[in-house]
C-alpha cells in the first residue's frame, strides 16, 4: 500500500544524546527575517544565517556559503493592514509593518533529529537499512504550500552517499503503520543536518549562499 505521508519539510521529532529535547526552538534566540524579504518561508524549510545578521531560506544569493541554521517553525510579525501581532506557521514574504521586526523562531539545535519525507521509493527495507549513516541532499528546499504554510522539501534518494558534504544524515527512519512502504516515496526517515552552522566549524564565508543539493 502507498504511503499516506505526503512532503513536511524538516520535522524536529527528538534529540541526539541525552539532553532534553525542546524541539530545539529557543525563546531567547532572536532570529529576524528582513523586512524587505520577498522569499517565502515556510514550516519546515532549511534556512540559512546570513552576514546582514537575519535569516533566509536556503539558496537565497545574499550573505555567503553556510551551513544550515535549521528548520523554520514560524514567525511573529505587526501586520502592515491591521497593526496588529500577526503569529503565522510561513513568512508569506510580505505583510510586515517596516516599524516593527520580523521574529523568526528557528528549530536551530545541531544535535535535533528531524523527520523528513523520502521523495522516491527506497525500494526495500533492507536497502533503506543501508542507507542509515550515509548522507543525501534535499530532492527540494524551497517548495511549499502558502495555503497551509507547510514546506514541501522532501529527501532526495537519488543523492544517498557517504560524501559528508550533503546535508543531511540519515539515522533511520519513523515506525509507522501508515508509512512503511519502502517501495514507493514518502518513508518518514529521520536525520540530522550535516556542515550546521552552530557547529564548532560553522561560519559565514564570502560569495554566494550555496544552493548545492536543493
Amino acid at each position: 500500500m502507498a504511503n499516506t505521508n505526503g512532503a513536511w519539510g524538516l520535522r524536529p521529532v527528538s534529540k541526539m544524546g541525552q539532553n532534553s529535547n525542546s524541539t530545539g526552538v529557543s525563546g531567547y534566540t532572536l532570529y529576524e527575517i528582513a523586512n524587505a524579504n520577498s522569499n517565502v518561508i515556510y514550516q519546515g524549510s532549511p534556512v540559512i544565517p546570513l552576514s546582514t545578521g537575519y535569516i533566509d531560506i536556503v539558496g537565497a544569493a545574499a550573505g555567503g556559503t553556510v551551513g544550515l541554521l535549521g528548520s523554520f517553525q514560524g514567525c511573529r510579525y505587526v501586520s502592515s493592514t491591521t497593526g496588529k501581532p500577526t503569529w503565522s506557521m510561513h513568512w508569506p514574504g510580505s505583510g510586515a509593518d517596516s516599524n516593527h521586526p520580523i521574529r523568526a523562531f528557528v528549530a536551530d539545535d545541531p544535535m535535533q533529529i528531524f523527520s523528513i519525507a523520502t521523495d522516491a521509493t527506497w525500494t526495500s527495507k533492507a536497502t533503506a537499512r543501508a542507507a542509515v549513516f550515509e548522507n543525501a541532499n534535499f530532492a527540494t528546499g524551497t517548495s511549499g504550500s502558502t495555503t497551509t504554510g507547510q514546506s514541501s522539501a522532501t529527501l532526495s534518494v537519488t543523492t544517498i552517499n557517504t560524501t559528508n558534504t550533503l546535508n543531511l544524515r540519515i539515522l533511520g527512519w519513523e515506525e509507522d503503520a501508515m508509512n512503511e512502504d519502502f517501495s514507493a516515496a514518502g518513508i518518514p526517515a529521520l536525520v540530522r543536518l550535516n556542515n550546521h552552522y552552530n557547529s564548532a566549524n560553522g561560519a559565514i564565508a564570502g560569495g554566494t549562499v550555496s544552493t548545492t543539493g536543493v
